[in-house]
């Protein structure tokens, strides 16, 4: 059977909560996103899976996301278990080489993946990324302003400067 990790931990942004298959870290969900909806995704995209906490890329997770939050990472180095569709990869495997303290808007991720007009479809990739912070869609913002960001606009802004983002 098809093992699934589930773990929290406090940080300086409050309880953080990721999931982890045998592959790697799937979902990590942030301090202001409600429990029914995390419970809800572990539902919808493991179904039939063997529940245990903990688990060591969870914990290599804490590791590296709490180091970030500090500060101290710059670049994550996690095995990663992607649940998305192909176009929703490409976004987000782009989104992941946007180097700290940098931003893209959504139109120039879209024309960088072959898709020039696609950015309203980027932008909705980003609003479903399982994975924020490890993969940085708080660094995508909009042409005319920041954008969304699943975790509030008051904590895109945080992390935009603690990264030194113009």
């Amino acid at each position: 059977m098809r093992k699934l990790y589930l773990h929290s931990f406090a940080s300086r942004i409050g309880t953080i909560r990721t999931v982890a298959t045998d592959k790697g870290l799937a979902l990590v969900f942030l301090p202001s996103e409600p429990r029914k909806l995390f419970e809800g995704k572990i539902k919808k995209l493991f179904p039939g899976y063997e529940i245990s906490a903990g688990g060591k890329i969870n914990k290599q997770a804490q590791k590296q996301l709490n180091a970030y939050l500090d500060g101290r990472l710059r670049k994550f180095t996690l095995k990663l278990d992607i649940y998305a569709s192909p176009f929703h990869k490409k976004v987000l495997k782009r989104v992941a080489r946007i180097p700290y303290g940098k931003i893209l808007t959504y139109g120039e991720v879209a024309r960088a993946i072959g898709y020039p007009k696609a950015y309203r479809a980027v932008g909705a990739a980003n609003a479903r990324n399982n994975l924020p912070l490890v993969i940085p869609c708080h660094r995508v913002v909009a042409s005319t302003g920041l954008g969304g960001y699943g975790g509030g606009l008051e904590m895109k802004k945080r992390l935009l400067r603690l990264e030194g983002a113009p």
